[in-house]
């Protein structure tokens, strides 16, 4: 009996204390942002992306303040290297370089992979919070420029922040133009230019602040290994 007793005594005290306790709220989790469609038109035919605002959300940002703005119409595909890549987003089609933003900081080792019909952020090999306005599309598979460690900018790897939807045909097109030396390129400028007309926005851009709006001095010409 004073067993039973003791046992009535202490689930009574459980539940008084369980009444007591205030209920913990629910943790709230903010959605991931939703990837963003733009569409390339090119002097060659049209490319449709998504971009990627949950894996590399500042570089996103960047590349679409940098469309909104205007400043990819009227650029070429500066380097063309057939299997590895084409390169665009600084140039005039007389190889005069555009002002660009501030850069942004290096978002590499995302879980995105260099594969064929990504889009990466273009950067100086050697600085790793180096890329502004310049991005090339993958060829083929190269996860030679995949990160392999972060940290330094050898091994950092070129972030990658989007993919093709529509307009695969075209880069393979863009990538089979002839190429030779011009300007302050020693190789791989098209003989003729590949123009990017006008780049418009498809979607909604994903929330958060846009980046800084000062030009910063131009960038050097991002190179990839």
């Amino acid at each position: 009996m004073p067993f039973r007793f003791a046992l009535t005594l202490l689930l009574a005290l459980v539940a008084c204390i369980a009444q007591a306790s205030p209920a913990l709220p629910t943790p709230e989790f903010a959605p991931a942002p939703p990837p963003v469609r733009v569409l390339l038109v090119t002097t060659l035919g049209e490319i449709t992306l998504e971009l990627d605002a949950a894996a590399a959300p500042k570089t996103v940002e960047n590349f679409l303040a940098y469309a909104r703005d205007g400043h990819y119409n009227g650029t070429v595909f500066h380097r063309v290297i057939p299997g590895l890549l084409v390169q665009a987003g600084a140039f005039t089609p007389d190889l005069q370089q555009k002002p660009s933003r501030a850069p942004v900081a290096h978002e590499g080792g995302n879980g995105l992979s260099n594969r064929r019909g990504t889009v990466a952020a273009a950067r100086d090999r050697g600085v790793l919070d180096s890329a502004t306005a310049q991005f090339f599309f993958n060829l083929a598979d190269n996860p030679k420029l995949d990160q392999t460690a972060p940290g330094d900018p050898y091994t950092a790897g070129y972030a990658v922040f989007g993919r093709v939807l529509q307009g695969l045909e075209v880069i393979d097109r863009i990538a089979a133009v002839p190429t030779g030396a011009d300007g302050p390129f020693p190789a791989w400028v098209p003989v003729v230019p590949v123009v990017i007309e006008r780049v418009q926005v498809l979607d909604p851009p994903p929330a958060g602040p846009a980046p800084a709006d000062d030009a910063a001095p131009v960038e050097g010409d991002a190179a990839t290994p």
